[in-house]
């Protein structure tokens, strides 16, 4: 998906909208939701992170610190080759992201150190 698309849940009241959006077995984009936040999204092995950001984040590239919500979800049973099945999927996990316990930056450099771990072993 190349131009930015909005779509609608729930009548006239805007969810989210993709900016970017890859498809396939390692499925990643991002976009804002209807609040105007910026979130990012990935696929990794079987599972979707996405990560949902501060709304005053003035970098193009939000840190670990920024992030506001997080949710996970199986994608075992996505056509992840569909961006419909995609777009579904991401919709849905806005809508359950859960806010981050603690203060910004608690436990974060663990996550983030793992995540990088586990980018290192998915690539071997």
């Amino acid at each position: 998906m190349s131009d930015s698309a909005e779509f609608l849940h729930d009548g006239d009241q805007q969810d989210f909208t993709i900016d970017d959006l890859s498809t396939g077995p390692h499925a990643h984009g991002f976009g804002r939701t209807g609040d105007g936040r910026t979130y990012a999204f990935r696929v990794r092995r079987s599972t979707l992170h996405l990560e949902i950001y501060r709304a005053d984040v003035r970098s193009p590239v939000p840190g670990q610190d920024d992030v506001e919500a997080v949710a996970q979800c199986s994608v075992r049973e996505v056509d992840l080759s569909d961006e419909r099945s995609v777009v579904a999927v991401v919709r849905d996990a806005v809508a359950d992201a859960q806010p981050v316990d603690g203060a910004p930056g608690d436990g974060l450099t663990v996550r983030a150190f793992l995540s990088r771990i586990g980018s290192v072993i998915d690539g071997m």
